[in-house]
């Protein structure tokens, strides 16, 4: 063991959430560490959207000129296939009161290197790259920190803390050593994520809109200068689809989406192709004693709506809240830390529900070839009464209890 330091409130993980929650107890003034395993935060298909809950808190932060020169897109209307062919609009963003009308579309790392930058800027706050975390300390019965490893030269350190947040997502291996209890709930497939070269002639698409071929399923975001997509087939076909090999991955991307064809030699090997083994589970106890679970880690999403780094950003914003006087009078206990889930739980079981609804209406019937597209009874009440599209714009956009951004972290805008 290399040696021991000492916080007050240990993070690990340097997602959006522990960047965040860093980002805002650094403001606070109480001493924060992040271990963040990787050198940086460059990796591909990583959540990228930002919706207009983060995009209000990155504004009140003071950040919203640089924020808004990052390179990014706007995501438009969630539409779907009727039986006919035609779509029918989901979700009309549209409907929605500017400036947040939109889901934007911005590289993870870059929104993360803005937000890290920002944060070293506290001189109580500490980010440590190459930082794996290992194991949980243990101290008479409670959390006492984490043991780690620095992927730069291999030797392990320990830094103790009054609370430990685990930030570290769905396959968190300090979330597996609390032992928390745990519903998790069945879904119906998983995503192999990829990319496609993008042409001059090609022409931006705001709208969201789902390709559907028998039970399989095809979505196309753009971006800058690609196409990023989505391949969904049910859950288990993995091992099918690789030992197929990547011909036959073309042959089924082109069939799904003709337009492709002239570029999915692009492809060179399945390597390329990146598979998410879709989750969807919750905690339903978020803490132990001085130890948090937030994020990922609390609660796993499926990919629909792309909700899940936002819901994310929301629990770091309601921990710090809630948490802030407790770290400073240096005394965190139990209920405070039951707090953060009890403010929490609310919206996330709100969209658990709403995602379990589109697997069984949506997906589970594509799956199994009994329907493609959106059940009958919803085209018949979004095409009779239009404005209904606005609440799913709505809860995605903003979820139903937006966090507000405590008063000790705001900022005035600067460039």
């Amino acid at each position: 063991m290399s040696g021991t330091e000492r916080t007050t409130v240990l993070i690990s993980g340097g997602g959006p959430a522990g960047i965040v929650l860093g980002l805002l107890l650094g403001r606070a003034g109480i001493a924060v560490t992040v271990l963040e395993k990787h050198a940086d935060f460059l990796r591909d298909f990583r959540g990228d959207t930002v919706h207009a809950s983060t995009m209000r808190l990155i504004d009140d932060l003071g950040l919203a000129e640089r924020f808004r020169r990052l390179p990014q897109g706007r995501l438009g209307n969630l539409e779907l296939p009727d039986r006919d062919g035609s779509m029918v609009t989901i979700a009309d963003f549209n409907r929605l009161p500017e400036p947040y009308n939109y889901v934007g579309m911005v590289p993870q790392w870059n929104l993360l290197n803005l937000l890290a930058e920002e944060a070293a800027k506290e001189p109580s706050f500490t980010l440590r790259m190459e930082a794996e975390s290992l194991s949980l300390l243990q101290e008479g019965g409670r959390v006492a920190g984490v043991r780690y490893r620095s992927n730069r030269d291999g030797t392990e350190r320990e830094v103790r803390a009054d609370l430990t947040v685990v930030c570290e997502g769905r396959s968190s291996r300090l979330r597996q050593e609390l032992d928390l209890p745990e519903v998790a709930y069945r879904v119906p497939f998983d995503a192999w994520w990829f990319r496609l070269p993008r042409c001059p002639e090609d022409q931006d698409e705001v709208r969201i809109a789902p390709l559907i071929r028998g039970s399989e399923v095809l979505l196309t975001l753009h971006r800058e200068d690609y196409f990023q997509l989505a391949y969904l087939a049910p859950k288990g076909s993995d091992a099918r689809l690789r030992g197929e090999g990547v011909e036959s991955f073309r042959r089924r991307i082109s069939a799904l989406c003709p337009a492709f064809a002239d570029r999915v030699d692009s492809i060179t090997t399945m390597d390329q192709v990146h598979m998410l083994d879709v989750r969807l589970n919750l905690l339903r106890r978020w803490y132990a004693d001085a130890a948090l679970c937030i994020g990922d880690a609390a609660h796993a999403m499926t990919p629909v709506g792309g909700v899940g780094i936002n819901l994310a950003v929301q629990d770091a914003v309601a921990a710090a809240r809630i948490l802030e006087p407790a770290l400073q009078r240096g005394t965190v206990a139990a209920d405070d830390l039951a707090q953060v889930q009890k403010r929490r739980m609310l919206p996330t079981r709100v969209v658990q529900t709403a995602q379990r609804a589109v697997n069984r209406a949506v997906l589970q019937p594509t799956f199994e070839g009994r329907r493609s597209g959106a059940p009958a009874p919803l085209v018949a009440v979004l095409r009779g009464v239009p404005v209904l599209s606005a609440l799913p714009a709505r809860l995605v956009s903003h979820g139903i209890r937006p966090e507000p951004t405590p008063a000790f972290a705001r900022r005035a805008a600067s460039g």
